[in-house]
């Protein structure tokens, strides 16, 4: 029945990076629609801020393998199978490109591209226990409009990374439907986030404009992307990348 297409109640999601952000946004936004949340995060002060909000939440810094395995374990330790995996904790990197340092190109592909595969990896055994044909276990990936369209900022192992997390989007799709597990990312454009608080500040007026809609993204526009891709109504979509930008890289 039509009513029940976006009726996520009842479903288990880890979001990782869900403190802040495009993250605390799904977090709470699956939360309030009868989901049970743990998120990921780094800083504790916020990590308490979100069990006082009726989220499980994890201290983890998904920088290397090691770490995202000892997060897969503790997930693990508290659901024995799991819906959803919003793979979403990121990190940017900006400098004129005489500048660049290596550095770069380590911590930002480690923590965007390698990250989200470690540990939809070690999660495998949580999501095949909740995978069915009818009601598949979910992958979100969170991209972006930089993986697609060439960004103007000088951040380029950012959207490198971010157009690899789209293919391997893609690739685990192809590999993983077979098991009853969708995989699709969100390619966001501006929102309110740490990451792009400094572009906001400085060129927000500008930065709407670029949309045909004219405007920057609100949670609600990223929550009902999430919700659709977690629901019965998202169920039959894998390897897709949703651009959620307002037009910015479909229609410039």
């Amino acid at each position: 029945m039509t009513a029940d297409l976006f009726d996520i109640r009842g479903k288990t999601a880890l979001v990782t990076g869900g403190t802040s952000g495009i993250g605390a946004m799904i977090a709470h936004g699956l939360a309030e629609r009868g989901a049970r949340v743990i998120i990921a995060g780094r800083k504790e002060s916020a990590l308490a801020d979100a069990r006082a909000a009726g989220l499980i939440a994890f201290q983890a810094n998904l920088s290397t393998p090691e770490a995202c395995r000892e997060l897969a374990a503790q997930v693990a330790g508290e659901v024995e199978q799991l819906d959803v995996l919003v793979n979403n904790a990121g990190a940017t990197w900006g400098a004129p490109i005489e500048e660049f340092p290596d550095a770069a190109w380590d911590r930002v592909l480690d923590l965007n591209v390698q990250a989200p595969f470690v540990l939809t990896q070690a999660l495998l055994p949580q999501l095949l226990a909740s995978a069915t044909a009818d009601d598949p276990a979910r992958v979100i990936m969170i991209g972006s409009i930089d993986g697609i369209r060439v960004p103007q900022t000088e951040s380029y192992s950012y959207s490198a990374s971010k157009a690899a997390v789209h293919q391997l989007t893609r690739h685990l799709a192809g590999h993983l439907g077979s098991r009853n597990i969708t995989v699709n990312a969100i390619a966001p454009g501006p929102f309110e986030s740490r990451m792009m608080a400094h572009f906001l500040a400085e060129r927000g007026d500008e930065i709407a404009a670029s949309s045909p809609l004219g405007r920057i993204g609100r949670a609600d526009d990223v929550i009902g992307t999430t919700v659709y891709l977690v629901s019965r109504a998202g169920s039959y979509l894998t390897g897709a990348v949703i651009p959620v930008d307002g037009g910015i890289s479909t229609t410039r």
